[in-house]
């Protein structure tokens, strides 16, 4: 297995076309691919043959919080394909994504928000829980934060880049709006 990456739009067919497939059976009517204006990224784990094992986005913008502007990344469409789930592949995926964003200069903060249940999978990747954080996704006008009615979501995040840690987004709402593609990365 190998962990490759590409810019969205220079994905190989090939590989965009089982990524397409991994993120419709992970979430049915989605409309796959993300905005171009937050540079997107995918990674891929494929096999020899290569097959897509898992695949996931990277997505980047500014984000301002504490009087300060930040060049945040964020993980997105983290998937496994069925059949070869539970041997680790995702995790390895993860982990791969993390590894790169921190050796990536053009990076200081990573944050992204996830299912509750999913918080110790990200956690053993090396992501940090923020206990309390709320990311406010979507835009200003049409808003879409992590504690809606409804959402079970937490907030997990890295410091690769930024002078700043944990302590200070614990407990904040975070303006991230990212647009109506990515609504919440």
């Amino acid at each position: 297995m190998r962990v490759r990456t590409y810019a969205e739009a220079e994905l190989p067919p090939d590989l965009a076309a089982q990524v397409a497939d991994l993120e419709a059976q992970a979430w049915p009517g989605a409309t796959p691919g993300h905005d171009p204006a937050l540079a997107p990224r995918v990674m891929v784990l494929v096999d020899e043959e290569g097959a897509v094992a898992a695949s996931l986005a990277l997505l980047f913008k500014p984000v301002r919080h504490g009087g300060r502007t930040y060049r945040a990344a964020g993980l997105s469409a983290v998937v496994t394909r069925d059949t070869a789930r539970g041997r680790g592949y995702g995790g390895r995926l993860v982990a791969a994504a993390r590894t790169a964003l921190a050796a990536d200069p053009a990076v200081d903060l990573v944050l992204f928000s996830c299912d509750r249940p999913l918080v110790p999978f990200y956690e053993a990747a090396g992501f940090t829980r923020l206990p309390g954080t709320v990311l406010v996704g979507g835009t200003p006008g049409q808003p879409l934060a992590t504690d809606a009615p409804g959402f079970a979501k937490e907030v997990l995040a890295d410091f690769p880049g930024a002078d700043t840690g944990a302590a200070a987004f614990a407990g904040a709402r975070i303006a991230l709006y990212p647009g109506l593609v990515d609504r919440l990365w």
